[in-house]
């Protein structure tokens, strides 16, 4: 069968469509309609950065522009809709999921159990059942309930003391559960005391749960190589996520496709003729500016960011202020199709203050774009809180 061909508008659409990024996005931001953003995109990233906004809410509110931080917490703590645990990083992730995580659980404990030692010496070992015991006895705790006051060493964030340890262990194995968080302090239980029976009691084999996750991933993604669908949850190892893709041609069920990159050459990916079929169908994208979270799903693989949109952005932390052009301060803004610049703003008080908005290359900042940033910036004050923007007298920048 003839590979096909993917040129790269159709493909940034396509993949923009399926991160929620391409149609306007209407919805109420919560109950039922949250739970629908969260199923499909996947999951949705949990970091501590507040700048602007946690980064989870800020990615929530780029697709829905009505979403507040407490309808994620209703979501987690309260209707039990999604629950916390690993993918590439800490997510939230839809309850529906949960019995596909026991393969993560069990992967995630076996390698703990051979690197943990080194990285954390042994002693946390000593500690698992005891803090299991004490959660099953007293109820949910924090770490800084089970912090012992023993005296640790300054080698950086990592530092944990054994209990924070065990905590952390009995999570990503699956025997605690997060319950909620006070503040950005998470909070463990027993996962019989947070996790719904049903959840609980489904069970699918190793097979099974492979299935899954590649199919599903590529129904978020679009199109994508073996590799990209297996880092997609982080279940599925490399091996298995190449046997799958074979099977998958071989049965007829995925098609290669060679999706034209912006600058002109291919990248061979699987897709399906359904995904195709749709993405000869998306409407123009939506001529709303977005400002997007660094941890963005559709902007998380940087490599898949520029090969696609042409948009070179890397985290860059540890470089002075005057250099900062990618870091956590400074965020991704896209328009239709295209990532347009790149934004310094933080919250400070009553205040969003705007240092510098950078525009890319062969991108014109017209009178219509730069009122559909400020729009932009006008509707993330109902985000943060914030009374009024501030602009630097620069800030408009090449």
């Amino acid at each position: 069968m003839a590979r096909l061909r993917l040129d790269n508008r159709t493909a940034r659409r396509l993949f923009l469509d399926r991160h929620m990024l391409l149609r306007p996005g209407g919805g109420s931001g919560r109950g039922r309609d949250l739970d629908d953003v969260l199923y499909a995109l996947g999951f949705v990233q949990v970091d501590s950065v507040n700048t602007l906004a946690r980064a989870h809410d800020l990615i929530l509110w780029a697709r829905r522009g009505r979403y507040r931080p407490a309808a994620l917490d209703s979501c987690v703590a309260t209707r039990r809709a999604g629950f916390e645990h690993w993918t590439h990083d800490a997510s939230v992730i839809p309850m529906a999921f949960y019995p596909m995580w026991r393969l993560k659980f069990a992967r995630d404990e076996a390698r703990m159990r051979a690197r943990w030692p080194r990285w954390q010496g042994s002693g946390w070992t000593d500690e698992v059942e005891g803090v299991l015991r004490h959660v099953h006895d007293h109820g949910a705790v924090t770490t800084r309930d089970m912090d012992d006051g023993a005296p640790r060493g300054a080698t950086g964030w990592w530092d944990w003391h054994p209990s924070k340890t065990a905590l952390e262990f009995l999570w990503r194995s699956g025997r605690l559960a997060i319950c909620h968080r006070e503040g950005f302090r998470k909070v463990y239980d027993l996962s019989e005391r947070v996790i719904p029976e049903a959840a609980r009691a489904a069970r699918l084999d190793t097979a099974e749960i492979v299935d899954w996750a590649m199919s599903a991933a590529l129904a978020r993604l679009g199109f994508a190589t073996s590799g990209e669908l297996a880092a997609f949850f982080d279940i599925v190892t490399r091996d298995e996520a190449k046997a799958w893709c074979a099977e998958a041609l071989a049965a007829g069920r995925v098609r290669e496709v060679d999706v034209e990159l912006a600058d002109g050459t291919h990248r061979r990916s699987l897709t399906t003729e359904a995904i195709l079929d749709a993405g000869t169908a998306l409407p123009a994208p939506s001529g709303r500016v977005r400002i997007l979270s660094p941890f963005d799903p559709a902007l998380r693989d940087r490599a898949r960011a520029e090969r696609l949109f042409g948009f070179h952005y890397r985290i860059e932390i540890f470089v002075p202020e005057a250099q900062r052009r990618f870091g956590y301060y400074v965020f991704p803004v896209m328009q239709g199709d295209s990532a347009i610049g790149r934004l310094d703003a933080r919250r400070a008080g009553a205040a969003i203050e705007v240092r510098a908005f950078w525009h890319e290359r062969g991108v014109r900042m017209g009178a219509g774009r730069q009122a559909a940033l400020l729009s932009e910036l006008e509707r993330l004050r109902g985000l943060t809180g914030a009374e009024r923007v501030d602009f630097a007298e620069d800030w408009l920048r090449a």
